[in-house]
């Protein structure tokens, strides 16, 4: 079964708890602080797909963390992140971080910058509770290396397709797509850049890329 949701269906807007200042304006895929849909709470392990846009200086101020694990995607500019732990990073257009919130941690998302920035960031729910807060940086991943998210058992792909283009949807118990860029084909349905695909137990399914694209695609053992 596949479940497709459109990106102008997102809700937009912000959660003031979070510290968010002017500058700011945030896509939501699920339900999330003010926003409630109890039909769209989670899917597998993804409690949040929030898409981030950030003016030059604007950010998020020091917010808490816990039992969290938190994967951004920079689409494009540069966010600086500081942490409580005593991370502190600029992670570019193409990079990747994770960050294990485990029993607890705040941190500081910026940008810095002097161009606008624009991140993806998945919250999801760890299989146990507890352990230590961690942190991971990917700067140059590559379509063919997933990223593997033990502590949600979950795995993430990148899919950068040029036009014409075939990718295989993995054969898991289900799958979350997210279109960043361009434009796909899946099933019978087309997706553009903000579009998502919720999947149960996909078998045979391609991503066809109808101009050129890059597809954010995360499997799970269940749903």
């Amino acid at each position: 079964m596949t479940d497709v949701r459109r990106s102008g269906d997102r809700f937009r807007g912000g959660d003031p708890a979070t510290g968010g200042s002017a500058g700011i304006e945030t896509l939501h895929a699920f339900s999330f602080g003010r926003f409630y849909d109890p039909d769209n709470l989670r899917f597998g392990p993804v409690l949040a797909c929030n898409e981030e846009r950030l003016a030059p200086g604007a950010g998020f101020d020091e917010h808490p963390h816990s039992h969290t694990e938190i994967v951004t995607w920079v689409v494009e500019g540069e966010l600086t992140h500081r942490d409580t732990a005593g991370h502190a990073t600029v992670v570019r257009a193409g990079e990747l971080q994770h960050l294990s919130a485990a029993t607890g941690v705040r941190h500081v998302e910026r940008n810095d910058g002097t161009s606008p920035l624009t991140f993806l960031q998945f919250w999801l729910a760890p299989l146990e509770p507890g352990g230590e807060p961690s942190y991971t940086h990917v700067t140059g991943p590559a379509d063919a290396t997933p990223y593997v998210l033990a502590e949600a058992g979950a795995t993430l792909h990148l899919r950068r397709q040029a036009a014409g283009e075939r990718t295989a949807v993995p054969d898991a118990a289900a799958v979350y797509a997210h279109v960043v860029r361009g434009g796909v084909r899946l099933g019978g349905e087309e997706l553009a850049a903000g579009d998502s695909a919720r999947i149960t137990r996909p078998r045979g399914l391609e991503l066809v890329a109808v101009r050129d694209a890059e597809v954010l695609v995360w499997e799970f053992g269940g749903v």
